[in-house]
């Protein structure tokens, strides 16, 4: 099958590409290299069933050239990283908002079926926990940067809905919590590369907050597995799934983790929000996601645990 991601150069859509080509897929992938890399693709370079675009998916005449090829769409490019959205507010929304429409709009055009990635940050601030699909979102003031960026995924959620109900555009949205693994950079804010590159070269660990904030850090592997198997069941169509995992850990005991795992020097240190990112940021302490839909629907249940995914970012950044 001839399948097109969008993204494809970045550190989730590279390994979703492997996977693909592994079961014997012909593969498309563009990316504009904002935050993707070559350097993530490069030993699919000379594949014979992978073919690589740079280019964004603004360009609107450039995605129907690709999408008109493909029978399936599982689109990951956006702006990513928190550091990244605060940086780029404008880009960020545009690129997430029109770059989906355009996406959407060209699916169902050549009748392609559609995996849309979304985000934890669709919760936003609420307390409740776990987070199931069809909780309530609580978000703060507009004239903080970070909600725009949820509200620019929850847009996309909605759009993807509409095409399906009106004009039964096949598709499946998923929410990501916190996907980790080789590849994955530290510079646009991802907390885990970004402690084990420092702990490696013993430099000060540096936590944002009171280091006292939760999260559940998911393996790529098993992310991109579940996005293939949700992509090929028919009755995912039409449906929201978290994606992730439910074993939960405070970046503080994170830090210390990596610290210990790389048996390391480094001091662990902390910084406030503003002095990170900007005046008036918010975070949430605390996110997990409930994972029974996915585990109704297609036997989700992940792999690997915190330690082998430490060991295996380990193992890939000391290479």
């Amino acid at each position: 099958m001839k399948i097109l991601i969008t993204g494809g150069a970045g550190f989730i859509g590279s390994h979703l590409a492997e996977r693909l080509l592994n079961e014997g897929n012909e593969v498309y992938a563009i990316d504009n290299l904002s935050t993707g890399s070559l350097a993530n693709i490069e030993s699919l370079r000379d594949h014979p069933k992978f073919h690589f675009c740079t280019g964004s998916i603004l360009d609107r005449e450039l995605m129907s050239e690709l999408i008109s090829k493909c029978k399936q769409v599982y689109h990951l490019a956006a702006a990513v990283g928190v550091k990244y959205i605060i940086e780029n507010p404008l880009l960020s929304l545009k690129t997430n908002i029109v770059g989906t429409d355009n996406v959407l709009e060209l699916c169902n055009k050549y009748k392609s079926k559609a995996l849309i990635t979304s985000t934890s940050e669709i919760y936003g601030k609420s307390e409740k926990m776990p987070f199931s699909e069809q909780d309530d979102r609580l978000l703060g003031s507009t004239h903080i940067s970070r909600w725009g960026y949820s509200c620019s995924k929850a847009i996309d959620e909605f759009m993807a809905l509409a095409f399906y109900r009106e004009k039964k555009l096949p598709m499946v949205i998923v929410r990501c919590f916190n996907t980790v693994g080789p590849r994955q950079s530290g510079q646009y804010g991802m907390v885990l590369p970004k402690f084990i590159k420092s702990a490696l070269l013993d430099q000060p660990i540096v936590i944002f907050g009171s280091g006292k904030q939760t999260r559940c850090f998911a393996d790529v592997s098993d992310v991109v597995g579940a996005f293939v198997k949700l992509m090929n069941s028919p009755e995912c169509e039409g449906e929201i799934f978290n994606v992730g995992t439910t074993e939960s850990i405070s970046i503080e005991e994170l830090a210390q983790k990596v610290k210990s795992m790389c048996e390391s020097k480094s001091k662990i240190e902390y910084m406030s929000y503003e002095a990170a990112y900007e005046e008036g940021f918010e975070d949430m302490m605390h996110r997990k996601p409930d994972l029974d839909k996915i585990k109704q629907y297609i036997g989700y249940e992940p792999e690997y645990k915190l330690d082998d995914i430490i060991s295996r970012m380990i193992h890939y950044y000391e290479n």
